[in-house]
């Protein structure tokens, strides 16, 4: 068996750990703030990020996949392409560990800056600094800070529109048929964009900056012409307390988690076979180009590695999202769902390379100190932001010894 069948193999096992990986850890995106607002259980939850994650990896999934990692490194710099495919697998298992091991410990980590901490060290081994692009570095290091920072003035905002319009008004019921379609029309259209912006069926639908933006207009308008007709149908004649409305936002708020967990797949399912693709590539041409098609099969084990993941352990980083950093009602959950959502959004259609995983635990913050700093736990923030900056780090220090390790047994 040659040498690039021999690491084409390993590189499939490499590809079904990170995605197992990106489930386990990833899932906490989609559903940790359903969870801990008590909008469904656990069990529905793991099952359903499980279902949708699958069916966006396969059918709404990236079949180009930038194999170099957001262009963390010129793989042209690197002569040797054996040195490449060996630095891509290195890569994938370096990134799949380290995810695995902090989700096991029940912590969110960025799945994204796994893989570009992992690439950054093999790189840096195999051609040196001059290989690496530092602008993006630069760009990854600032959104630890920009992402959730972001994230918690959005979910901040949109809960204390929440809070004061609809559970603090006067006439509740009344201001709930005004402000309560607003939101279904602005979660639709958050979708809407997503969709047509960021996954890969929407965008080959070729609709146009603008198409796009007048098709969810109109699409928002009449969701929220129909929520006002619906809000008001809903309560009418009924006595209700504002605590009432919060069951508004559960069914909102089972809406979002269902969309972010069928992103979820669409767009994270390319970390962990982007790399296979590469390393196929490099064994069956001898050349990488900057990006490489996915087959379809490659999509489906992706798949099937984030549904398995999001089973077997998505549970755990969770508990800590959804229920440890504050306490979440539904409205606070559909915030940080929303605040989250937005801030990927607005990041990925400017080019920066933010972590859906920080945009939503800084959304949990900014939810939670809308009810004073006493309503976070900050000792378990601390410890999650301790993770995030030791991601890079130790993702680049396990690609390099693993790397080594390969380098010297293989060639």
């Amino acid at each position: 068996m040659d040498l690039a069948t021999l690491v084409l193999i390993f590189a499939v096992g490499g590809g079904l750990l990170m995605a197992f990986s990106i489930g386990a850890n990833d899932a906490t995106n989609a559903m940790a703030s359903s969870v801990g607002s008590k909008a469904i259980t656990v069990r529905q939850a793991v099952i359903i990020a499980g279902i949708l994650a699958f069916l966006g990896s396969v059918f709404l999934g990236a079949n180009v996949a930038a194999t170099i990692s957001r262009g963390i490194i010129n793989p042209d710099a690197i002569v040797d392409k054996n040195v490449l495919m060996l630095g891509m697998l290195a890569s994938l298992l370096s990134a799949g560990l380290w995810v695995l091991v902090a989700t096991i410990t029940g912590f969110p980590v960025s799945t994204t800056h796994s893989i570009v901490g992992s690439i950054l060290g093999f790189g840096l081994v195999a051609g040196g600094p001059e290989v690496v692009r530092w602008g993006t570095m630069t760009g990854i290091v600032l959104s630890w800070v920009i992402s959730p920072f972001f994230g918690a003035i959005t979910a901040f905002l949109v809960f204390f529109n929440i809070r004061r319009k609809i559970l603090l008004a006067e006439h509740f019921v009344r201001s709930a048929r005004i402000w309560a379609p607003f939101w279904f029309a602005m979660t639709a259209s958050l979708v809407l964009l997503s969709f047509f912006f960021k996954m890969p069926f929407g965008k080959s639908l070729g609709l146009g900056t603008f198409g796009s933006l007048g098709l969810t207009g109109c699409i928002a308008f009449l969701i929220w012409a129909a929520g006002y007709w619906l809000v008001g149908r809903l309560f009418a004649g009924v006595d209700l307390q504002p605590e009432s409305m919060e069951n508004l936002f559960r069914r909102m708020q089972v809406g979002t988690a269902c969309y972010m967990a069928l992103s979820l797949g669409a767009n994270d399912v390319a970390n962990a076979v982007g790399p296979v693709a590469a390393i196929w590539m490099i064994a069956t041409s001898g050349n990488l180009s900057p990006q490489a098609e996915v087959p379809i099969i490659l999509l489906i084990v992706g798949g099937l590695g984030i549904a398995v993941g999001i089973f077997a352990l998505g549970r755990k980083v969770m508990s800590t999202v959804g229920e440890q950093i504050t306490r979440l009602t539904n409205s606070r959950g559909f915030s940080v769902e929303f605040g989250a959502a937005t801030t990927v959004l607005a990041a990925s259609s400017l080019g920066m390379p933010v972590s859906t995983t920080h945009a939503a635990v800084g959304s949990v913050v900014g939810v939670g100190l809308a009810g004073g700093f006493a309503a976070v736990n900050f000792r378990v923030l601390g410890k999650i932001v301790m993770y995030w900056l030791l991601t890079v780090p130790i993702a680049a220090l396990t690609s390099i010894i693993i790397f080594q390790l390969l380098r010297w047994t293989l060639l």
